[in-house]
């Protein structure tokens, strides 16, 4: 990462905390990444050398210049969707100001839909911090778009244990996935759609 990539997210994340602390509504909050959970995500793009990355909530973009700027050293490719489009042009103008536009492709609509849109086995790694109550419908569309070894990172799995309860049920009873909970930041889940099992002849 480069000296102003690094002095940019430094602002967005300054900004995003003092924009947060104001307002008591949650909606109307950013609610961007902690920085090491930014760096956790980056580091595991870097390690697994995803190059197709889907995020599920844009925000202004904090999370998706750190997917970026790890999928540019890749030459690989991030879709961010949002429902906010005000959120998505903020989104925009950050991207353009880092330079990692034809890096990233922003859309502005529901998760759901998104997943929906996607081929199956197709995303390398899926980063989701939507809105919590809507995972487990989510649940069987993550597993379809996600391909064999791919991984999925949830943010808030400490921080908002209660909510992803139902999530982490349905995790914890698909034999199809493994988990970790890592606790950095808000707490990041991490899930891995396992690979075929590879049968050895005799």
């Amino acid at each position: 990462m480069d000296d102003a990539l690094s002095d940019l997210l430094d602002e967005l994340h300054r900004h995003g905390v003092a924009h947060d602390a104001a307002l008591a509504d949650r909606l109307q909050r950013l609610r961007n990444l902690e920085p090491d959970t930014a760096r956790l995500l980056a580091l595991l793009v870097r390690a697994t050398g995803a190059r197709v990355i889907l995020e599920l909530g844009t925000s202004n973009g904090y999370s998706t210049l750190w997917l970026a700027d790890a999928a540019r050293s890749l030459s690989g490719h991030v879709l961010s969707v949002d429902v906010d489009a005000r959120r998505s042009a903020q989104a925009a103008a950050n991207i353009d100001r880092a330079g990692l536009g034809e890096h990233v492709e922003l859309r502005v609509q529901d998760a759901a839909e998104a997943l929906a849109e996607t081929r199956s086995d197709s995303v390398e790694l899926i980063f989701l911090d939507a809105e919590r109550p809507s995972y487990p419908d989510y649940w069987p569309e993550l597993v379809r778009v996600l391909r064999p070894g791919g991984l999925l990172v949830i943010d808030n799995a400490i921080s908002h244990a209660e909510e992803m309860e139902p999530l982490r049920e349905l995790i914890g009873s698909d034999e199809r996935v493994s988990e970790a909970l890592v606790p950095t930041g808000a707490g990041a889940l991490l899930v891995v759609r396992e690979p075929p099992a590879v049968r050895f002849r005799r």
